[in-house]
């Protein structure tokens, strides 16, 4: 029997006996450090000032939370002043597989300098812009502004992508062209909808106010998310990881496919601290993915269970990749409202998930892992209950305290954690005969370890904001938001003429639905290339305020407002498991050696649900705890039938997609259950709900009592 106390990478129960890590989980991690921390291996004394700039990064965001009278400016300023540093000092512009770089060229030295340079530039001298300049640009500082805009681009290519600095100089060309523009000229009236700026003018607007780079976006990075990163930093290597991975292994590996339940539930409790899909895939995929193999599962199954596991981490309450925080600020509403909001959709999405992964066992004849093989569940939990004990006191202050402040609860969770930190560290020397000055050495050291990981995981989020406030900043200048609403507009109008004959209600539901997929598509096509942060504050600038007109929605009433900001945020998450990008799904696949596209169309299935439940939350908001105009006007009488329902909808919507309920469906009982899924969409009359349900009874039991049940679609792979 394994014990609970051993770390999980080197128990022979989870992974192949003999062998440490694959070429395939080194190839995954590599993957995701040039992603997400930066390629460069550094040494000397250059690994040296990453470390203490990294450090000094978080102290000064835990300073600053402390006093809390930091001015906005200053915060937001120095915040992206560390990032274009250690942006510039960790992410190499040309990254070449199995070659990290080691040293640090010259000309990023210089980059790195010059990019800090132009935020510590704005500091000093904002005052005096603001004002004795009555903020009007000097030479001085418009040629300082572009050289910020310029190497906020080349940055931002470097950290997410090029994707994003190609939108933003769409943008910015945009702004430029027209009568009165930079670039003269006239798009004519489809396509001009203003009259064109001047650079200085583009320059003031993106960089000397609050309503371009330094806009809201970047003020949320600052002064919440950094310091919800670095608790799960922290957190993370504190060990909690690993336990939430065995107690998963635990309580659900003995059951039909418990493997890749095990995956699930392991990705749902890490996603409560983490915001990124690609290094969930990693963190638990280089132990889940192995196991799903040896125990029957494809190559390309497994990877893509991992992958819409841990892509949907990002639902999960409190941190939610990132852009819940965000998402608040822009609804102008408390976090808590936000994130109690958020849950049920989350628990809803991991359980459609699980049925998945049941199906998938059903369909592949698996069995669950041998008990004997399994971390024993009640020493498991006995030896890392105290984990919950910061995790519990984040949840539990930020749902229940509504004078507590997101960035304060975080602060004060770090500084138990430290504590933590410590003692467990002096404990396990202790007992390893080490003594205690030994484990707090250690503890120390793992100190610095997860600040300098929370900070380099803060460079792409930190320089994605920056950038997508480039975008931001254009839209509200040019008014290209009014414009496309018309555009759309158009659209929406001609479909409900079209469907005029069907009656005025049937025909406005048309109208919108054909905006809502409209919009799915622009988040999955704009998520290939962008992180779900950018891609969602692009979509709540862009998208958000389209829907909202076509629908008749009130912009300022955020019970309005908020399915519509969570519909287009589940369709960014869906995109880092949408091919032909789809960097999870690479990762997985590294892990797993299956075929990267093919587990990313795997995983886009599994995922299929996600996109139902973004319109069941559309079209029923009672699923979101909004009722009578207001949030949290559901109650639990209310509230379980509508949970019930929509469970049931994702389910019968799971079994239709992946042609299986019982046994192997046919065309017309795949059809049945896909009808019966659309019906419990949208709250109608409880005799519809009541025939959706008798649909879905209808084809289990005619499967149920039909003719022998038939051998399965694709044959277990031996144990190995």
């Amino acid at each position: 029997m394994s014990d609970p106390t051993r770390p999980i990478s080197s128990d022979p129960t989870l992974t192949p006996p003999g062998q440490e890590m694959t070429d395939g989980e080194r190839r995954a991690i590599e993957m995701v450090e040039a992603a997400e921390t930066g390629g460069r291996k550094l040494g000397g004394w250059q690994r040296g000032l990453v470390t203490l700039v990294a450090v000094a990064w978080c102290l000064y965001q835990m300073y600053a939370a402390q006093v809390g009278n930091i001015d906005t400016l200053t915060l937001r300023a120095t915040h992206l002043g560390f990032a274009f540093f250690l942006a510039y000092l960790v992410f190499p512009h040309r990254k070449t597989p199995g070659q990290p770089q080691t040293r640090v060229p010259w000309y990023d030295w210089i980059l790195g300098i010059g990019a800090t340079g132009t935020a510590a530039y704005l500091i000093a001298q904002y005052p005096h812009i603001a004002n004795e300049q009555g903020g009007l640009l000097t030479n001085t500082d418009v040629w300082v502004g572009s050289g910020m805009i310029v190497l906020l681009l080349l940055a931002a290519w470097r950290t997410i992508g090029v994707a994003m600095p190609i939108v933003a100089g769409v943008f910015m060309l945009y702004a430029l062209t027209g009568p009165k523009g930079l670039i003269r000229g006239d798009l004519g009236p489809q396509l001009q909808l203003h009259a064109g700026q001047t650079w200085p003018q583009v320059v003031g607007q993106l960089f000397a106010n609050t309503e371009g780079i330094f806009g809201t976006a970047i003020f949320v990075s600052a002064q919440i998310v950094f310091l919800f990163v670095l608790f799960g930093a922290i957190f993370d290597k504190l060990g909690a990881g690993e336990w939430f991975m065995r107690v998963a292994q635990g309580v659900l590996g003995g059951f039909r496919g418990g493997a890749a339940k095990a995956s699930i539930l392991s990705s749902a409790l890490n996603g409560v601290i983490s915001g990124s899909a690609v290094s969930n895939v990693v963190t638990g995929g280089n132990i889940t993915i192995g196991t799903m193999i040896r125990t029957g599962y494809s190559r390309e199954k497994a990877g893509a269970i991992e992958v819409a596991s841990s892509s949907n981490g990002q639902l999960m309450p409190p941190v939610m990749g990132a852009a819940a925080f965000i998402m608040a600020q822009n609804l102008n509403i408390e976090y808590r409202s936000l994130i109690l909001a958020a849950a049920i959709p989350a628990f809803l999405c991991y359980g459609a998930l699980l049925v998945v992964a049941h199906i998938e066992a059903l369909k592949l004849g698996l069995r669950g892992l041998p008990r004997n093989e399994l971390p024993p569940v009640r020493q498991t939990l006995l030896s890392g209950w105290y984990y919950m004990l910061p995790l519990g006191y984040l949840i539990g202050t930020l749902t229940i305290n509504p004078d507590a402040t997101p960035e304060r609860v975080a602060l004060n969770t770090i500084f138990v954690m430290l504590i933590m930190m410590f003692v467990q560290e002096a404990v396990l020397a202790q007992r390893d005969g080490r003594g205690p000055a030994r484990g707090l050495l250690d503890g120390g050291k793992k100190i610095i370890e997860a600040f300098e990981g929370g900070a380099r995981s803060m460079i792409g989020i930190a320089i994605a904001t920056a950038a997508a406030g480039i975008i931001v900043g254009i839209v509200t200048i040019t008014g290209l938001g009014f414009g496309l609403a018309d555009i759309v507009q158009l659209a929406s109008d001609g479909v409900k003429n079209l469907m005029a004959f069907a009656g005025p209600q049937v025909a406005t539901f048309a109208s919108i639905v054909v905006v809502l997929v409209m919009a799915q598509l622009i988040a999955l096509i704009l998520g290939m290339g962008l992180p779900t942060t950018a891609n969602y504050i692009l979509m709540s600038a862009l998208i958000v305020p389209i829907i909202a007109k076509i629908a008749g929605l009130d912009p300022s009433n955020p019970a309005q407002m908020l399915p519509v900001h969570m519909f287009v945020f589940y369709f960014g998450i869906m995109a880092d498991s949408t091919p032909p990008v789809a960097l999870a799904a690479f990762a997985a696949a590294a892990i797993s050696g299956g075929n990267p596209v093919a587990t990313g169309v795997q995983a886009f299935q599994y995922e299929l649900r996600t996109a139902l439940l973004a319109y069941m939350m559309f079209f029923n908001p009672q699923l979101l705890l909004i009722a009578n105009g207001r949030l949290g006007g559901v109650t639990w009488t209310e509230a379980i039938p509508m949970i019930l329902f929509a469970f049931i909808g994702l389910v019968a919507f799971s079994a239709a997609t992946l042609r299986f309920l019982h046994r192997r469906t046919n065309p017309l009982q795949a059809l049945l259950l896909l009808a019966a899924a659309l019906i419990l969409i949208i709250p109608t009359h409880v005799l519809w709900n009541l025939g959706a349900l008798a649909l879905i009874a209808a084809v289990y039991f005619w499967q149920k009592v039909g003719s022998r049940a038939e051998p399965p679609a694709e044959p277990p792979a031996a144990l190995a």
